[in-house]
């Protein structure tokens, strides 16, 4: 059996996040991905044996790539308020930087594509920032509410701010991230 060439999984994965950008997870199909990345369609099923499993290895790739970045320069002995907003302006400019990659991965998190294990995988990825807000909590530095909720608002807020920079091309200077950054802490904050 011939080994998987990484170039064409990367073709592959690049290919179904601008169509998911352009039509959403449920308007693409194993034959438009092929053909936007100028592989025959037999190629594509070489790789993934079907749409679900092609959405759940890119889920799980973006996840760890985002994470990545996510906890860039981020310590847990920081101060609370200082490890949050590194988290905060690292996830900020994930988005901006990797905007398919967002849109891909707000649309998995609302489909039915990805499997228990794959969430499971990657829930554990990102337990820094849980155990973040638990600490803030826990000091009286952010509100007792459910961390779901907390970290919902959180993203949330990033999300849309992203979203409407993008579509609307008015680029998000560093004077609003800040005030982003302000208006999310004052949302949360004790």
């Amino acid at each position: 059996m011939k080994p998987r060439d990484e170039k064409k999984t990367e073709q592959i994965f690049n290919a179904t996040l601008k169509l998911v950008q352009e039509y959403g997870l449920a308007g693409i199909t194993m034959s438009k991905i092929a053909k936007a990345s100028k592989l025959a369609t037999g190629t594509i099923y070489i790789y993934f044996p079907g749409k679900e499993e092609l959405i759940n290895a890119l889920f799980t790739e973006c996840r760890k790539s985002s994470a990545a970045i996510y906890f860039t320069g981020y310590n847990p002995d920081m101060p609370f308020k200082l490890g949050f907003k590194t988290i905060w302006m690292n996830l900020l400019h994930y988005q901006i930087e990797k905007f398919r990659e967002a849109v891909f991965l707000d649309q998995c998190y609302h489909s039915p594509f990805i499997e228990e294990s794959t969430k499971e995988i990657t829930r554990k990825l990102f337990q820094p920032l849980h155990k973040l807000i638990e600490q803030g909590k826990k000091e009286g530095l952010v509100k007792d509410m459910d961390t779901f909720l907390l970290l919902t608002f959180m993203k949330g807020s990033i999300s849309e701010i992203v979203r409407y920079s993008f579509y609307s091309g008015r680029k998000i200077n560093t004077a609003m991230m800040e005030q982003a950054f302000n208006l999310c802490w004052d949302g949360l904050k004790a």
